[in-house]
């Protein structure tokens, strides 16, 4: 059974989805009191949020001008999927000898949610999914929680490229190509696929990224 969510936690998921929605664009200051008058919160939990998603790269916070949303370039969406690489790959090295039948199948029915699913938000909720369910045995909640957490960073960047890229179909194929090594137990062979996967999704969102940051 899951814990309950801690106020500051709550206040967190509340902010990072208007962050990944675009209703908090880049670029925009997140002063404590305006935050806690705006989502019915107190002013603690709060800050504590704003700490929460600076440690997950979402949010930046300077000694005297204070937090606003993070702007992000290409460079930094290269270095948050390289460090997705290194951990998930290590990840899934550990997991795939210990994944049952049940969270293969998991995986495989989150696929299938992902092919049905036209809203992008959504998508990306699924998604992680997917990667979590298949790392999921690999026996290092701290290494999970990292997992997370860089899934979290590049969250609203996912959200807002794949939206206007034709990027699932391709992405769905190499998530089935990643489910069906799993299934094979070929440890090796699938992080071979799973870091193809990232270092192509990474490419694609830099690459938008640097043409969005030409129109601004």
């Amino acid at each position: 059974m899951q814990k309950p969510l801690t106020v500051a936690e709550q206040v967190a998921n509340v902010l990072r989805e208007s962050i990944a929605e675009g209703s908090l664009a880049a670029g925009t200051p997140l002063r404590q009191d305006d935050l806690a008058e705006r989502f019915g919160f107190s002013r603690m939990p709060v800050r504590d949020a704003l700490r929460q998603l600076e440690a997950e790269g979402i949010v930046s916070i300077h000694p005297t001008k204070g937090a606003h949303v993070a702007r992000m370039d290409a460079t930094e969406i290269r270095e948050i999927f390289a460090v997705r690489a290194l951990l998930e790959g290590e990840a899934l090295r550990l997991s795939i000898p210990n994944l049952g039948k049940e969270k293969l199948d998991e995986a495989g029915y989150v696929l299938n949610q992902i092919d049905a699913e036209p809203n992008v938000g959504r998508w990306g909720t699924l998604n992680r999914a997917f990667h979590l369910a298949l790392y999921s045995a690999c026996g290092n909640t701290r290494l999970l929680g990292l997992i997370e957490a860089h899934h979290n960073a590049a969250d609203r960047y996912v959200r807002i490229l794949l939206s206007n890229l034709n990027y699932r179909s391709r992405s769905q194929s190499e998530h089935r190509d990643l489910l069906t090594t799993c299934r094979h137990r070929d440890a090796e062979a699938a992080v071979r696929v799973l870091k193809r996967h990232l270092s192509e999704g990474m490419e694609t969102l830099a690459r938008a990224g640097d043409g969005l940051a030409g129109k601004s």
